[in-house]
């Protein structure tokens, strides 16, 4: 018999508490712990971009299903392990929301209303949501400056993070053209190492550039990594390309020289 009814979160834990259910829940989940589906919360999460920047709507809602999921999983287990519950983590989360939108919710409750004009708030909005935030992490004990910014982020979004959160305190550069003249300072570097260099002094000036270049996609308002999985599409679009010219030619990659390639590769840029 098939279930017709439309399902609500309630109805979500429910499956997800049947789920991990000993005797009678599902083999593979009562088997997951938190470290276990963190990978799978991390791809959950690229493919929710993914489908952002392919415009499709029907998959994004999928994925959006599948990263909450994810939280509710992650909720199920603190909830059998004594630590709290799905409703404890949207109870804060709102009240962490209420306490950083003051310009919005005037009386600290969620009932209340914008005490100002927008026009008037917007300026502030910014180094206020920055002062709240750091009033949060001293209260966590996380002192320093830089304490929260998680290791496990990808690189370069931990490089503009680290980068943001200093700059806001004054250390930054002054323009991106200035940026850029690191940039070109950096790549200078990477030259000698590569001349006179160890493989050591190789990846360390490699990785010098790499934050810089980071730096300057910041003080032009670019993110660096949302700027390389578009660098990334591109390459894998032109492959695919040359690799049908390839086929229909019936040749192999093997057979082929560097001219063929570059040859290919601009006739496939070419098209674009």
């Amino acid at each position: 018999m098939t279930d017709t009814r439309v399902y609500s979160l309630d109805d979500l834990l429910y499956l997800m508490a049947r789920l991990r259910k000993p005797d009678t829940g599902c083999p593979w989940d009562l088997e997951q712990s938190y470290q276990s589906i963190t990978p799978s919360t991390i791809e959950e999460a690229y493919e929710v971009v993914d489908a952002i920047e392919r415009g499709d709507m029907q998959h994004l809602r999928e994925e959006l299903g599948d990263l909450v999921f994810q939280a509710v999983f992650y909720a199920q287990l603190a909830e059998e392990d004594g630590h709290f519950d799905f409703r404890d983590i949207i109870d804060g989360l709102t009240a962490k929301l209420i306490r950083r939108h003051p310009h919005v919710f005037s009386d600290g409750v969620l009932e209340s209303e914008r005490c100002t004009e927008s026009d008037q708030v917007l300026p502030s909005v910014g180094a206020q949501w920055e002062a709240i935030k750091a009033e949060e992490r001293k209260q966590k004990g996380a002192g320093g400056l830089l304490d929260d910014v998680p290791v496990t982020l990808p690189s370069l979004q931990r490089a503009q993070k680290l980068q943001k959160r200093v700059a806001k305190q004054g250390m930054d550069f002054s323009s991106s053209e200035a940026a850029l003249a690191k940039i070109e300072e950096e790549l200078e570097e990477l030259r000698e190492a590569q001349r006179e260099g160890s493989t050591a002094q190789q990846e360390e000036e490699l990785g010098d550039l790499l934050f810089s270049c980071v730096n300057f996609a910041r003080k032009r308002g670019l993110d660096a990594d949302a700027c390389l999985r578009r660098a990334n599409t591109k390459f894998e679009r032109r492959i695919r390309a040359m690799d049908t010219a390839i086929s229909a030619s019936g040749q192999s990659w093997s057979a082929l020289s560097e001219a063929d390639y570059d040859a290919l590769w601009n006739q496939a840029k070419a098209r674009e």
